[in-house]
């Protein structure tokens, strides 16, 4: 079922078959609009938006993406059908928020979905804007990229002069900080407020920008909402696995010959994933799955892991915003770690003892056992932190820092006995595998 009449369906794509988001682009190139209603065709929308057919379409078209099985693509695999429905039905008019805003360090799809195809996330913005009947959209990203913030106001402009968008669409910046990619610190942002996550309740589809109710969504997210409205949920299921339909952007990094971001089924195994990339260019000892609030797991269980939420949830991770990093044998995980939690810490918004106290502590211990050896007992005084911090912070900020500190104790456990004994191993000598912004050495 789709929006409007039945749109053509290029074979690749009407087979399940890969790209289905960067369709019709070569290597390095950008979509304008032109090439992009060539590929995609024009904007599945109806020409009179207030009438009762079009009110009945966008009840439909919330009806499809429910049925497609989409979840979001921006960590938390919330079901998009669902939000929407919820903001549908709230009180006023709604507002849309494309979340363009890649707080991970050691990803990048959202970068190139936008610097490339950047008219598939707006028309899921118009999209998105008619289910819901917003009079307001907004796409943000972060402060300081203003190549990218440039190239989406051309598209924006030219979109206006064609007259295709049912709303307006302002693009704003968000401070480049780890925290204040969360939706609700975006729409804090909006609203001219710091760009910092708020206490819920009220969730930002009862009270968001302006106190109206608002969809936010990962701007991949709304790639797929515009592929499932001209092509239908049907053909959305014909690639991933019936409890993970679809495709998704995942960024592959570490030791792989090939490092960059790839479109993958959803179930695929991360073992796969990694020969797509062009396989390991040394063994790997572990497989970070999901980003800096993710999981380590060793790479014998991470090889035939299903990436998918329900896939990786068997094995204790979970897919986050699609990032998957190899890390060589020659490399110390635990150091891999303690860098993170550092960055970590000091991202924090500092609203709680959680964040304000407790993740530099749990920095310390963390480098204290990798580069000191820990005096021994480290490895306990890490795991007590991590028991303080859990569940008592203001956002999900300081639970993210612990769900990786607890999976590297849990993965690297052989390693952290033997820094307890003997001190810090050849690994935190080698450079370093996972970014950090800013190239900081913290020890």
């Amino acid at each position: 079922m789709t929006l409007l009449a039945p749109r053509p369906v290029h074979p690749g794509r009407a087979q399940g078959h890969l790209p289905r988001l960067l369709a019709g682009l070569a290597d390095g190139s950008r979509a304008g609009l032109h090439l992009h209603e060539a590929t995609f065709g024009p904007l599945p929308l109806p020409a009179e938006p207030a009438s009762a057919a079009a009110r009945r379409a966008a009840s439909r078209l919330i009806d499809v993406v429910e049925r497609s099985g989409l979840t979001g693509r921006g960590g938390a695999g919330f079901p998009t059908g669902r939000k929407l429905r919820s903001v549908a039905a709230g009180h006023g008019p709604a507002v849309v928020v494309a979340n363009g805003c890649e707080g991970e360090p050691a990803s990048r799809k959202d970068r190139l979905l936008l610097s490339r195809a950047p008219h598939l996330v707006l028309d899921g913005v118009a999209l998105a804007a008619f289910a819901v009947g917003a009079s307001q959209a907004y796409v943000a990203v972060h402060a300081g990229e203003e190549r990218l913030a440039a190239g989406l106001e051309a598209a924006v402009q030219a979109r206006e002069v064609a007259g295709i968008d049912p709303v307006p669409v302002r693009i704003v910046r968000v401070e480049p900080r780890y925290v204040a990619s969360e939706q609700t610190a975006i729409v804090q942002r909006i609203n001219d407020g710091p760009g910092l996550p708020t206490f819920t309740p009220p969730r930002t589809h009862e009270r968001g920008v302006g106190g109206r109710p608002t969809a936010v969504n990962n701007v991949e997210t709304l790639a797929h909402l515009a592929l499932i409205a001209r092509y239908g949920n049907s053909w959305f299921r014909q690639a991933g696995v019936p409890s993970a339909p679809g495709t998704a952007l995942v960024t592959v990094s570490g030791s792989v010959a090939r490092p960059g971001v790839y479109e993958i089924e959803l179930g695929t195994p991360a073992g796969e994933v990694l020969m797509i990339a062009g396989g390991p260019t040394e063994r790997p000892q572990a497989i970070l799955v999901g980003g800096y609030f993710g999981t380590w797991l060793p790479a014998e269980a991470a090889w035939p892991a299903p990436l998918s939420h329900p896939g990786l949830r068997s094995v204790g991770a979970a897919m986050g915003a699609g990032i998957i990093v190899a890390l060589p044998e020659s490399s110390c995980g635990l150091a891999e770690t303690a860098r993170v939690v550092r960055y970590l810490a000091d991202e924090s918004a500092g609203q709680c003892g959680p964040c304000a106290f407790g993740l530099p502590a749990l920095a310390d211990a963390l480098a204290d056992l990798a580069y000191h050896g820990g005096r021994g007992d480290a490895a306990e005084r890490i795991s007590r932190l991590i028991r303080l911090i859990e569940g008592r912070g203001a956002c999900r900020h300081p639970d993210g820092a612990t769900q990786l500190a607890g999976s590297a104790l849990a993965a690297f456990g052989d390693d952290a006995r033997w820094h307890g004994r003997r001190g810090p191993c050849h690994g935190v000598q080698r450079p370093p595998v996972l970014p950090v912004p800013g190239d900081v050495e913290y020890w």
